[in-house]
C-alpha cells in the first residue's frame, strides 16, 4: 500500500501529461529504471541523467516541482 500511495502522490504533485495518468508498470519502465549516475560531493548528492535517454526531462523536472514543494511543518 506504501508503494501505491508514493506512485499515487507522485503522479498528482510531480508529473504532468501522460506519466500523470499512466499505470505503475509504465512508471516503473519510464522513470524508476533511468540509466543515472549518482554522484556526492561536498554533502550534496547530484543525479546526473543520460541526456539520450527519452523521458529525461520529465524526471528532471519532477525533481525540480519536489524541491519547491514547502516542507511540511
Amino acid at each position: 500500500m506504501l508503494a501505491h500511495d508514493l506512485i499515487v502522490w507522485t503522479q498528482t504533485l510531480l508529473l504532468e501529461g501522460e506519466l500523470a495518468k499512466a499505470q505503475p508498470k509504465r512508471l516503473r519502465y519510464r522513470l524508476l529504471h533511468v540509466a543515472a549516475r549518482l554522484a556526492f560531493s561536498g554533502r550534496r548528492a547530484r543525479l546526473h541523467l543520460q541526456r539520450t535517454w527519452p523521458w529525461a526531462t520529465e524526471l528532471a523536472t519532477a525533481f525540480q516541482r519536489l524541491k519547491a514543494l514547502p516542507a511540511a511543518g
